[in-house]
């Protein structure tokens, strides 16, 4: 932006230069604060009549003769003040006439109630904390733009209260899902990021370049097979909450770049973590919204164990009419796939048809909290094999609102049959697969030294927070998506 051709901000860098020149600091150093708006609120009882010291973004302004009325906005939420010349004296007052909205100021005054109720803080002192330059959006109340509130998520924070409390519960509910692990003896440890080979997930990586080591690296596409070398160094309960980044496409529930919870449990299986994550999702609930029941994209949630269990060939066969286990090749699925009228990739794996399958015919009807479980083994190249049944896997993914918010194993730890799953999913790389693992030699290494019966699982955070705070799109969770570039 040719910032010449802004009048707004040739005006505000007018007003700035004049402050200094009346000896002003427009931006000082600190600011000695005694509350936040929503203390002098809630405490308003005690602190009547009492010297507190805020500070915040000016929002609205009501100026007057000799008596102005403002609204400070800080973290905890908005305050008004109370500006009158007989008590700030005429130097004060002027520069509070003076100020713009989007300016930070301290504010030194005695809580009180206007006639109309208001909790009001009439100032005895004031002082500009920072000029700004740019002015708020015209509707300060609710930007409404939902590009320009991505892109500029700032002043989506400034202006919509909405926007605030869903990261505040973000935080809160990031907060709660830790405390749940550390209690129960779980290590919060961290993993590399920059790995040498991508793996844990079927994923397109992003891929990077160490100039130091001359070497390409990749961001890491999940947190899975670090954690596994965690547990066979003998860290029996670890978990972390971890960024991962995938070369992929963007929509409602996607982002490149987003957030995962993977933790491992030696010595337990998938039953185990079913029970884990029922027993997680409903205290995380009941702690950060008070309840196990809330409302989401129309419908009234209930997380309170226990969840349904559904076999997912048994879910995918009443649902579409097809049962995979019929059509033990790619080409027979897709062609059976193609009679129901499904679209479908003429050369997609049997596992890639078998998850459009479930994309397009089970997942819109999980809207209640629910398990699919025993998954075919080709779908999950590190899971461990069925008791019953070797041709699936001991999985499960967790559903809720119609989205996939768990994913769960009784892991692998037999290196040879791993070593095995490692080879189909080079072949398939060969023939094109570029999301299939590729061979990880130092992790098959570090499991024949040995793992113990682990039970490992996956949370999309992002999506968490989508279902806890009632929001359809990925993007309103994430303080700060990727955009396509505005040209």
């Amino acid at each position: 932006m040719d910032l010449q051709a802004d009048p707004i901000f040739e005006q505000r860098v007018a007003k700035l230069q004049r402050l200094r020149e009346q000896g002003i600091e427009p931006y000082p150093y600190r600011f000695e604060r005694s509350h936040l708006a929503s203390e002098v609120q809630s405490n308003f009882d005690v602190l009547e009549g009492q010297e507190v010291r805020v500070a915040g973004r000016l929002l609205t302004m009501r100026v007057m003769g000799k008596a102005s009325f403002a609204h400070l906005l800080d973290q905890s939420g908005r305050i008004q003040i109370y500006v009158k010349r007989d008590l700030v004296g005429e130097d004060q007052y002027e520069l509070f006439k003076s100020l713009d909205g989007g300016d930070f100021l301290g504010v030194v005054g005695k809580p009180f109630r206007t006639r109309t109720g208001e909790v009001t803080i009439e100032a005895g002192q004031l002082t500009l904390l920072a000029k700004a330059l740019r002015g708020l959006p015209e509707k300060w109340h609710g930007l409404t733009d939902v590009e320009k509130r991505y892109r500029q998520r700032y002043l989506d924070l400034i202006s919509n209260e909405d926007a605030r409390r869903v990261f505040q519960a973000r935080s809160r509910i990031i907060d709660a899902i830790r405390r749940y692990l550390v209690d129960r003896g779980f290590l919060e440890v961290e993993t590399p990021v920059l790995q040498p080979i991508h793996g844990g997930a079927a994923a397109r990586p992003f891929v990077t370049h160490h100039n130091a080591l001359d070497r390409d690296l990749y961001l890491r596409i999940a947190l899975e097979l670090y954690l596994k070398r965690c547990v066979i160094g003998g860290f029996e309960k670890v978990f972390e909450i971890g960024r991962i980044f995938r070369n992929e496409g963007v929509s409602f529930k996607h982002n490149p770049e987003f957030t995962m919870l993977e933790l491992y449990q030696a010595y337990a299986d998938y039953n185990d973590i079913m029970t884990l994550v029922e027993d997680m999702v409903s205290t995380v609930a009941e702690q950060v919204l008070g309840t196990m029941e809330f409302e989401f994209a129309g419908h009234t949630i209930n997380v309170r164990p226990p969840w349904p269990r559904v076999k997912m060939r048994d879910a995918i066969r009443i649902e579409s009419g097809i049962d995979y286990a019929d059509y033990p090749t790619a080409q027979g699925l897709y062609e059976a796939m193609r009679a129901k009228g499904v679209h479908a990739d003429p050369g997609a794996t049997r596992a890639k048809l078998i998850d459009e399958l479930l994309s397009a015919f089970v997942e819109p009807k999980l809207i209640q909290p629910s398990f699919l479980i025993d998954y075919p083994v080709e779908m999950s190249p590190l899971a461990k094999r069925r008791r019953e049944d070797p041709s699936e896997v001991e999985r499960f993914e967790g559903y809720i609102g119609s989205m996939e918010i768990a994913n769960a194993f009784s892991e692998l730890n037999d290196p040879l049959d791993q070593r095995g799953r490692f080879v189909q999913q080079m072949a398939e790389r060969a023939a094109g697969d570029d999301e299939a693992q590729p061979m990880d030699e130092d992790f098959l290494t570090a499991l024949e030294h040995g793992m113990p019966p682990t039970g490992g699982l996956g949370v999309g955070i992002d999506r968490l927070v989508m279902l806890f705070t009632d929001n359809r799109s990925i993007r309103e969770v994430i303080l700060f998506p990727q955009m396509r570039t505005k040209d």
